[in-house]
This record gives structure tokens, C-alpha cells and sequence, in this order.
């Protein structure tokens, strides 16, 4: 997520679960998720992944995914975004990227049209 909720006093959000370390690098800059929101077909979705994955390949960001993919052979991790359908989200990006690095990769509730079962 790249704004955390709102209403939410920082020093609460490990408090009431909300989450435990906030990184923003990882999603989409303002501009990309407004072009995510505004994609209303295939080609519009393709774009903004073309997008995301130019700015997932900054060495900052690209050493902080590799990080997180060394993390999940030690411990559970997860990545959570207020998009409804994950198929259309910024996390199923970062789940191949991650799956790239050889990061174990559960998916909690796989939709029907993905039909790679190491993912789940």
C-alpha cells in the first residue's frame, strides 16, 4: 500500500493488527495507481505492469525484493493492499517477482483461472 489507513494512529497499526512494518517502496508511485485504477481492459492492466515492473527494477527496490525473498525461507510474511480483486493488484506483480527470486510463495485463496499450484 502506498498511503497507510487512514484514521489510524501510527504506534496502533501492529497494535490492532492492522500490520507490522509499512513498505511503501513496493507499491505502485501515485501516478501508476491512479493508471491501475484507470485500466479498464487487458491492454490498460499490461501497461500499468510494463510500469510497475520498470520501477520494481530500481536497485533500491529490486535489493529490498530480494530481502523479502530470503525472509520467506525463515519466516511468514504478507503483502496486503486494499485492491479487491488480486488479479488486477499490485501484489500478483510482486508475487512473481518474488517467485522470480525463489521466495516461498503461499497464496491464501487462489482464484480459479490461476492453475500453478506451486504458487498455493
Amino acid at each position: 500500500m502506498r498511503q497507510p489507513p487512514r484514521g489510524v494512529p501510527k504506534p496502533d497499526f501492529a497494535r490492532l493488527d492492522y500490520y507490522d512494518v509499512w513498505y511503501p517502496n513496493l507499491s505502485p508511485s501515485a501516478g501508476l495507481v491512479r493508471q491501475a485504477q484507470q485500466a479498464r481492459d487487458e491492454r490498460g492492466w499490461a501497461a500499468f505492469r510494463r510500469a510497475f515492473l520498470r520501477e520494481m527494477s530500481h536497485p533500491d527496490r529490486s535489493r529490498e525484493l530480494d530481502v523479502l525473498a530470503a525472509l520467506s525461507h525463515q519466516t511468514n510474511l504478507s503483502i496486503g493492499c486494499y485492491c479487491e480483486d488480486e488479479s488486477r493488484c499490485h501484489r500478483s506483480v510482486l508475487r512473481e517477482l518474488l517467485l522470480e527470486r525463489g521466495a516461498d510463495v503461499v497464496q491464501a485463496n487462489p482464484t480459479p483461472s490461476e492453475t500453478n499450484p506451486k504458487k498455493y
